[in-house]
């Protein structure tokens, strides 16, 4: 089933009305300027996709450091008489968990946008190859077999930590602790 936006797309207007081409100098460096406009634009593009990577970089060695600090005292953390207050930093990891999925949220968002624009830029060139031609070879992003955005699957990876941080601290919780000077069989 297809997501319905929930608002319309506004109309992108990037000719700006006080500088016509006709008053231009001429139409030759018309064209080179909004050529050099074009590259720009997808430059900052690529851009934000690096600073996007840069945040999921950031997030995945933040999260391999809290897991290997719960594996290193793990049988410190097995020992202690009330774990109900690992619920604390549960929540914390779980707000980190939240808020990773949020920033990826507002990439796509920045990336939808900055697409459009991109897309209005080749309206105005002779071709189209990032965003017509490029997303039509990838089957507009509808066949995973031809191509799987990258954000459907990102996405999915704070959840994954998410989940794997409640069930790793519920079994923590659940385990009783092991008695001082038992001997087990």
């Amino acid at each position: 089933m297809k997501k319905k936006d929930p608002q319309p797309k506004p109309h992108i207007e990037l000719r700006n009305p006080h500088i016509s081409q006709e008053a231009y100098c001429s139409n030759e460096k018309y064209q080179d300027h909004l050529f050099e406009q074009y590259k720009l634009y997808v430059e900052m593009a690529d851009r934000l996709s690096e600073r996007r990577m840069v945040a999921n970089t950031f997030f995945l060695t933040l999260h391999t450091l809290i897991i290997g600090i719960a594996g290193f005292s793990y049988e410190s953390l097995l020992s202690l008489p009330y774990k109900g207050f690992l619920i604390f930093p549960l929540l914390a990891i779980i707000a980190l968990c939240y808020a990773w999925r949020r920033i990826l949220y507002s990439y796509k968002q920045l990336n939808t946008g900055k697409f459009e624009v991109i897309k209005e830029y080749e309206n105005l060139l002779p071709t189209r190859p990032y965003v017509e031609a490029e997303w039509k070879a990838l089957g507009l992003g509808k066949d995973p077999k031809i191509y799987r955005p990258l954000t459907d699957i990102e996405n999915w990876i704070p959840i994954i930590f998410a989940v794997l941080y409640i069930i790793g601290i519920s079994l923590i919780i659940a385990t009783v602790p092991p008695s001082c000077g038992s001997t087990t069989p």
